[in-house]
């Protein structure tokens, strides 16, 4: 078997749901366990792909439960008033400066990295490679959420946001790209399915600037859903490994509650101890 077909990883994003796929991936680190040849990750799936290719247990533990509770990183109130939800910029400083990620380890790692973003003048998904030098930026614009961090990172001269607003769960990407074993760690549990807008009006008026963007938004749900088919049903040639939280998961998008992320955290371990078992 060619290189290209072997064992790919690939991380969904969905903020502080990623506790989940922190504790697999560390998990996998304490069993020395990295058979993969590529990497997907989406916003916080790419961080926490980040800190297992670096090598670095616990970071995004730290990161999650730690420095995206404080007020400075999520703020309402500062929201409501103009500036952003999330504060990428806050926090890429702090922890940048307080628990960076040994970028010179990633640059020994012979496997390829592709990071999701999207571009808001195409509406596209692209795949950024991810290099020493520029993973730490390729990894803000994969984190950008639309609307909650209200600026958007410029890459290779492309305005970008959030992967999963155009490709949440890359498996369809990392079949194309040749790989016939995927496993998938997913930040839902089994049986998810994502629901259209409610409020189509509200996203053509928030991106009447962008109107790719706003097909993208639209039809987020469409492509989201057609991954997991894939996933649930893939291509008689490939084989997926599913990894998702159980169903008693209770972490949300901006869950801050440090008991709630503990347990979420925990079930990532114990789900990486039952797959590797």
């Amino acid at each position: 078997m060619t290189n290209q077909h072997k064992h790919t990883l690939v991380v969904e994003g969905g903020a502080m749901r990623g506790i989940f796929a922190a504790g697999v991936l560390d998990e996998f680190l304490k069993q020395n366990y990295q058979p993969f040849a590529r990497y997907f990750g989406v916003s916080a799936g790419a961080t926490n792909v980040a800190a297992y290719l670096c090598k670095q247990p616990i970071r995004n533990y730290k990161v999650i439960t730690d420095y995206s509770c404080r007020p400075e990183f999520i703020n309402l109130a500062r929201f409501i008033k103009g500036g952003h939800l999330f504060d990428l910029d806050w926090l890429w400083q702090e922890t940048i400066r307080e628990i960076r990620l040994n970028t010179e380890v990633f640059a020994q790692n012979p496997a390829d990295f592709y990071i999701v973003t999207t571009a808001i003048e195409s509406g596209k998904a692209h795949y950024l490679k991810a290099t020493s030098t520029d993973m730490v930026e390729q990894l803000k614009a994969s984190c950008a959420i639309p609307i909650a961090y209200r600026d958007y990172p410029i890459i290779n001269n492309i305005a970008m946001t959030d992967g999963g607003v155009a490709d949440s769960i890359p498996v369809i990407k990392a079949y194309e790209m040749g790989a016939r074993e995927i496993t998938v760690i997913l930040s839902q549990p089994l049986g998810y399915r994502k629901r259209p807008s409610k409020a189509p009006w509200l996203t053509k008026q928030i991106y009447k600037n962008y109107p790719a963007l706003i097909n993208t938004t639209l039809t987020r749900a469409d492509v989201y859903n057609h991954s997991i088919d894939f996933i649930n049903n893939p291509p008689a040639d490939c084989r997926v490994n599913i990894i998702a939280p159980p169903v008693n998961f209770k972490v949300g998008r901006t869950t801050k509650k440090l008991a709630t992320l503990n347990t979420g955290y925990q079930m990532g371990v114990d789900a990486a101890k039952a797959f590797l078992a």
